[in-house]
């Protein structure tokens, strides 16, 4: 599940191309999953940069401001330890099982990310669907991804399972910090995400009783908390939104903020569903393909789609995202 991100002129303006394409293109169309009321603003943050800077991004992440963005570069690989290995599924299988899957090596390899994303997010009544791939990054360097697998309707956390590794360890599918990796495809390491709290990560920055602090920020602008509120107490998932997220104070944010919340379930409550403020369509990429072999190859689904096929998914994602059409 590999996404390598760069920001060369060339793809700047590429991008910039297909956007054209997708506001011509638009017509009402909406991505799957997407839910839609209106498009405008129904509150606007002013720059959160001040509490972003409070946030304890890692050594591996480097972060540097605008005037109203913050740009995170990481190599993707997060600065906490990792099972030894890990289950994947075997070559065709995008929906793994314990029957399906084979334990390898850690396939964790390095990415290349470099975001831009606002710090000055503004809540609309239109929600995106998160989508597969990444949806934001976390202060250990690695991404968040949705709560679902390849289908987009199992639940990651909720299937877990593990297998026997070599050594006699456990070779878990998703590990103690509720991530894990793609095979590697094209010779080329996995793509390591989590889909809930990671722990390993909140106890860095988290007391045990304490209030949660910023774990990591969303493509749409508004930061991602663990499951406790300011006093320290756990959130029920039922006072989140369909997003995940909730209007209240924080540390970073004693004002309150709208922000997301990983409640630490394991059901479809685990990560974020859906973006609730505009997003950036520059930011979303297309998940590979799952199923292909650790060791390189394509993956199981076959080559990347055709680059006619590939501009309609991206001229179906910016309509999402912007609303137009709506």
């Amino acid at each position: 599940m590999r996404v390598k991100r760069t920001h060369s002129p060339r793809l700047v303006a590429a991008a910039s191309g297909s956007a054209l394409l997708a506001f011509a293109a638009c017509g009402g169309v909406a991505a799957s999953g997407s839910t839609t009321t209106t498009a405008s603003a129904v509150s606007s943050s002013s720059n959160i940069k001040a509490g972003l800077e409070k946030a304890k991004w890692g050594s591996n992440v480097k972060v540097t401001y605008g005037s109203r963005t913050i740009r995170l570069r990481s190599n993707g690989i997060p600065n906490h330890s990792r099972s030894a290995y890990y289950a994947v599924p075997t070559q065709g299988v995008r929906i793994p099982t314990a029957a399906t899957s084979q334990v390898v090596a850690d396939p964790t390899g390095s990415q290349s990310y470099d975001y831009k994303i606002s710090t000055t997010p503004k809540k609309i009544t239109k929600t995106t669907a998160a989508p597969l791939g990444a949806i934001g990054l976390m202060i250990s360097g690695a991404v968040l991804f949705n709560p679902y697998e390849a289908d987009n309707k199992t639940v990651a956390m909720a299937s877990n399972f593990s297998l026997t590794a070599p050594n006699g360890s456990s070779a878990p599918f998703i590990d103690d910090c509720s991530g894990h990796s793609g095979p590697g495809m094209g010779g080329r390491g996995g793509q390591y995400h989590y889909h809930g709290l990671p722990a390993c990560v909140s106890k860095e920055v988290d007391t045990s009783k304490g209030p949660s602090h910023i774990l990591g920020i969303a493509f749409d602008g508004f930061p991602i908390y663990g499951k406790r509120d300011i006093k320290g107490k756990v959130i029920p998932a039922s006072k989140l939104d369909k997003c995940n997220g909730i209007t209240s104070a924080t540390p970073e944010f004693p004002k309150g903020i709208y922000h997301y919340v990983l409640p630490g379930t394991s059901n479809a409550t685990s990560s974020i569903r859906c973006f609730h403020g505009k997003v950036d369509s520059s930011l979303i990429t297309r998940m590979p393909n799952m199923g292909g072999p650790p060791g390189g190859g394509p993956p199981g689904g076959g080559p990347p789609p055709a680059s006619s096929r590939a501009a309609s998914v991206a001229a179906r994602l910016f309509c999402d995202l912007t609303g137009i059409g709506s």
